[in-house]
């Protein structure tokens, strides 16, 4: 018998497993990679510097949005799917696997070869996979404690993942990624098992490593969390469809839900625009290397974890809408000093060499 703590121990490391994606590829490491590798394609066709950095962001914009559109129309219709046939976990089995096959493939990202296609569609496939095993896990959330415990579990969870990111982040920075000047690690070492800076083999371990991470880490997952038990429902696309029409239909009387769900979008797609472009920014911009990137990105996730059990318990006491809107407010308030920075200033302030 497996019990209760142990449960959602298991479905915190869901988190624990998955948030490299988000910290290693898609923000911190690969996604400030991939921008070096396509400005430098562009360069070679005979852009300028400066149009060939648009390029490259141009085209890791334009995967992110065709992966989150995929996302946006194939979400609903799965997660009537799923409460219409009552079965999640499969289809965490589902995605996980798209994950894994996505996030190992950019090991082939290589420097000089003209593969970013394939780059952002692996990228894609396993950023879909992440986001629709999310869904998944989420829908399970209910079954593991008392409504007025959910806030406090989902917190508790996102700082573990967080977590989780911090430790894999430290890793990658420490053994793997190198310097594209030095060859060298923040430890200041060559890769760890050999790998060949020259040819940038340390940093594009950071696919391989995210995908065997998640792997190890979802054992737990597996293991100690079960769906709870009903009748089994056979799936019918046709019933799961008129679920998901007649929950839209109902939002003309549910002010609340309609209200929620289109400020759930902006935020949402906010969010993910903040996390897709963060080191693409940094990189292109700013002018900042990996490694200079990941150190940030260590400061910013320890911050998160923090932030995301104090949420937790704030949630408990307020409720989730004041903890949702003050954080709204504070990422606002963070994304009108990002636009207002550039190298030298800040909202036209000069800023000493080196800060930016």
């Amino acid at each position: 018998m497996i019990s209760a703590k142990k449960r959602i121990l298991g479905w915190y490391f869901f988190d624990w497993a998955s948030q490299p994606y988000n910290t290693l590829l898609l923000t911190f490491v690969f996604g400030p990679y991939f921008a070096e590798i396509a400005r430098a394609h562009y360069v070679a066709t005979g852009l300028d510097t400066e149009a060939a950095g648009a390029a490259a962001q141009a085209y890791w914009g334009y995967g992110l949005a065709a992966s989150s559109v995929i996302i946006a129309l194939l979400a609903p219709i799965l997660g009537a799917i799923a409460d219409g046939t009552g079965r999640r976990l499969v289809w965490v089995w589902v995605f996980s696997a798209l994950y894994v096959i996505g996030s190992y493939a950019l090991w082939w990202l290589v420097p000089g070869q003209d593969n970013l296609f394939w780059a952002v569609a692996f990228f894609g496939l396993g950023f879909i996979g992440m986001e629709f095993a999310t869904i998944f896990t989420n829908a399970l959330l209910p079954g593991l404690g008392d409504h007025d415990d959910i806030g406090g579990i989902s917190g508790s969870g996102f700082a573990f993942g967080y977590l989780g990111g911090v430790i894999a982040l430290a890793l990658m920075l420490t053994l793997f990624a190198e310097n594209a000047t030095t060859g060298l690690t923040l430890l200041k070492i060559n890769p760890i098992f050999g790998l060949d800076a020259a040819v940038r083999e340390g940093t594009r371990a950071v696919g391989p490593f995210t995908a065997i991470w998640y792997v190890v880490f979802m054992i737990p997952f597996f293991l100690w969390v079960k769906e709870p038990r009903t009748k089994a429902r056979p799936l019918r696309i046709g019933a799961a469809f008129g679920s998901l029409w007649a929950l839209l239909a109902s939002l003309v009387h549910r002010r609340s839900l309609a209200a929620y769900l289109v400020s759930s979008l902006f935020y949402r797609d906010a969010l993910n625009a903040l996390y897709g472009f963060g080191g693409v920014y940094a990189s292109g911009v700013l002018g900042w290397s990996i490694i200079q990137i990941g150190v940030f990105g260590v400061v910013g996730a320890v911050t998160a974890t923090i932030a995301s059990w104090v949420g937790g318990k704030l949630d408990r006491r307020f409720g989730p809408k004041p903890v949702i809107a003050m954080c709204i407010v504070i990422l606002t308030l963070v994304c009108i000093i990002i636009v207002g920075m550039t190298p030298e200033n800040l909202w036209g302030t000069a800023l000493a060499p080196g800060m930016a």
